[in-house]
């Protein structure tokens, strides 16, 4: 494998290609994913039971070599993965000296490549980071246009298509199970209601090459589900992802992404600084939020458009989907300041009700009883809570 070299690549892989030749494909006019094939609500229902394979044509696979692959990716992201061993799944995230997200991504490693899935617009800026701060490690970095990434939920027949199609060059399924379900080592959740959705959300994601693609397509008993549907289970989770909930402002705590994807005792890395110190001050800047919708007037919001507390906008929707069972949902990002109660969100066609549910609270760290972490600058002393938060005045 070469290393990355930000090739201009505007096609569809033909793995992907061949799942927009599925029987009733209604694929999204700018990237060619697959949303649906007539029915998303069925859809999320076969999905959601374990029956159902995504294509998911809105991810892209790097892939990862050299033996200090792991130790490097330790050093430089936020996640604990020097141990990781083959067939161990997690999720890591980059980010920037003030500790905004810059790339996300998950991780799985078959004892000799580690494999990186992230969201198909961040996946060749990630790379070209990680070559930038590769240096003089041993690692190899390759972006795999060539595969494909398939979703479903395990413990059904999905799940047994998606383990024989997977990629597998050194004997170990390149299949990744989403950490989401529960507080990861390391890591902490600022939800403080008694059960969290995510803790049914049993996620897994399964590369596939050319071959792989060709045997779960000619399968005639197989059920598919498109990016619509899985949409809609992620929402109904609270479970955040580059794509939706990231913005230039973004840290770990305003979206519960700490449970998951960041550890909080291991080594420096960049941004530790603002992690640690957010965590033990409280109060996140912003705070993610599960809406409600009110469905009567058959508008469904867009990614972008302001939610309203009274007169004044308290954040923005990031997140829209039609679920099952809770009807039209979306998650928002929202002031801290935000009143934790109804609000509207503004459409381009009409004002629409929703009902707020708290997913981050508004003082969340600050009341909690977390672990509290010595910043990088004083190793020797507690933080001081007089200090206040750097972002305040962002």
């Amino acid at each position: 494998m070469e290393d990355f070299t930000d090739p201009a690549v505007t096609d569809l892989a033909f793995t992907d290609l061949a799942f927009t030749e599925l029987a009733g494909a209604v694929a999204d006019e700018t990237s060619g994913a697959l949303l649906h094939l007539g029915d998303p609500v069925r859809e999320q229902r076969a999905l959601e039971r374990g029956d159902a394979l995504a294509p998911l044509g809105d991810r892209t696979v790097i892939e990862l070599t050299g033996t200090e692959r792991l130790t490097w990716l330790d050093s430089i992201t936020s996640q604990s993965v020097a141990r990781l061993a083959a067939g161990e799944s997690t999720e890591l995230l980059v980010l920037d000296p003030q500790g905004r997200i810059e790339h996300v991504a998950a991780i799985f490693d078959d004892g000799s490549s580690t494999w990186l899935i992230a969201d198909a617009a961040d996946a060749e800026p990630l790379a070209t980071w990680l070559l930038r701060m590769r240096f003089r490690a041993a690692a190899t970095i390759g972006v795999r246009h060539d595969l494909a990434v398939v979703g479903f939920f395990g413990g059904g027949a999905a799940e047994r298509r998606a383990e024989q199609a997977a990629l597998s060059p050194h004997g170990t399924a390149v299949v990744w199970t989403d950490p989401w379900p529960t507080v990861q080592p390391g890591g902490h959740q600022y939800h403080d209601g008694a059960e969290h959705p995510g803790a049914g959300y049993h996620w897994r994601t399964a590369v596939v090459d050319a071959a792989g693609a060709e045997m779960v397509v000619a399968d005639a008993q197989a059920e598919w589900a498109g990016l619509l549907a899985a949409e809609a289970l992620r929402v109904a989770a609270w479970r955040p992802r580059w794509a939706a909930e990231v913005d230039e402002r973004s840290i770990p705590h305003e979206t519960d992404w700490i449970r998951s994807a960041v550890h909080l005792a291991k080594g420096c890395y960049r941004g530790q600084e603002t992690v640690a110190k957010v965590h033990n001050l409280g109060h996140p800047p912003r705070r993610l939020a599960m809406l409600h919708l009110d469905g009567s007037e058959n508008v469904l919001p867009a990614p972008g458009d302001a939610v309203l507390a009274g007169d004044d906008e308290a954040g923005r929707v990031t997140s829209v989907a039609r679920h099952h069972e809770l009807g039209p949902i979306a998650l928002a990002i929202l002031s801290r300041r935000a009143p934790t109660g109804d609000v509207v969100v503004r459409t381009a066609e009409a004002d629409v009700a929703a009902a707020q549910e708290v997913i981050v609270p508004a003082d969340a760290g600050s009341t909690a009883d977390v672990p509290r972490l010595t910043r990088l600058s004083r190793r020797a002393t507690a933080p001081d809570p007089r200090e206040s938060d750097p972002r305040e005045s962002r």
